[in-house]
């Protein structure tokens, strides 16, 4: 499932033909992804202004003009697609429709974003845009990592006395918001942390240690693109390439790169998902 590299990269691929346009039609191709479209939603909205495309974690967030709020997540393969736009050096001409191409946006610079969901875990609603944050999805959601709510200060008081393992509680939407296990993963091996560490065992500075860590793995990530694993592509279709960047996700067997140590990448699994991490330096 992508994460807030990911999301992050996609919004801002997106930001340039839908930022500030008006949506002159909207196609709805189905009565459901995940759960059921919001009535009339393509009525709804047909005729709109985008006043602002921003990102609350995994989520893409389209305000408009009708005092509703689109509400938009990738799921698991989920892709916002743009043909009829100049992008970077290349114009994308509009393609067929394809077999999962579920909600269609004619945007008025001449640009089409498409959403093309597979699997169909993906899902769209709109929201009154002056409540939006109440919303059930959005309201138990801990502050972004890369905004000024989250500091050294916040983080360890969130950790302080957690009997849950480090990663765990990093990977708790209600502490901090869009991190996923990819990420968690490089960030722990950056801080010399295992994963498997209680997180109230961390001393005060280890755990304020990992606010800038975060930061700097989740710029380089949005640098990068992303990273393509299985289904996720940036807005243009191209692949995201923070995944050359990793560490220790995905490693396992492989030698640690931190200079000096002669481990190797282990993996063990915490709540059925991978965890990745050098033995010798991560303690």
């Amino acid at each position: 499932m992508p994460e807030l590299p990911e999301v992050e990269t996609v919004r801002r691929g997106l930001e340039p033909v839908m930022d500030g346009q008006q949506i002159l039609a909207a196609q709805v191709n189905r009565p459901d992804l995940r759960w059921p479209f919001p009535p009339r939603m393509a009525e709804r909205l047909t005729g709109a202004r985008i006043n602002a495309l921003r990102r609350r974690s995994k989520y893409i967030l389209a305000d408009l003009s009708t005092g509703e709020t689109l509400l938009i997540h990738l799921g698991m393969s989920g892709r916002m697609l743009i043909s009829g736009a100049q992008i970077g050096g290349f114009h994308h001409e509009h393609p067929a429709p394809a077999k999962h191409d579920h909600v269609v946006f004619d945007m008025e610079g001449g640009a089409r974003v498409t959403f093309n969901d597979p699997r169909r875990f993906g899902a769209m609603d709109l929201l009154d845009t002056v409540s939006a944050e109440a919303h059930p999805l959005l309201a138990v959601i801990g502050p972004e990592p890369l905004g000024n709510a989250f500091d050294g200060d916040y983080l360890a008081a969130r950790l302080a006395g957690r009997k849950t393992p480090v990663k765990s509680a990093l990977l708790d939407q209600r502490i901090v918001a869009g991190l996923g296990n990819i990420y968690v993963c490089e960030v722990l091996f950056r801080a010399g942390i295992a994963p498997d560490r209680l997180a109230g065992d961390l001393t005060g500075n280890e755990a304020q240690g990992l606010v800038p860590l975060i930061r700097e793995v989740l710029s380089e990530a949005i640098d990068a693109g992303g990273s393509s694993l299985k289904d996720y592509r940036q807005a243009d279709g191209e692949l995201g390439y923070f995944q050359h960047s990793f560490r220790v996700y995905g490693r396992e067997g492989d030698a640690c790169t931190t200079p000096g140590c002669k481990g190797s990448i282990a993996r063990i699994v915490q709540a059925g998902r991978s965890s990745f991490f050098c033995p010798d330096c991560q303690r």
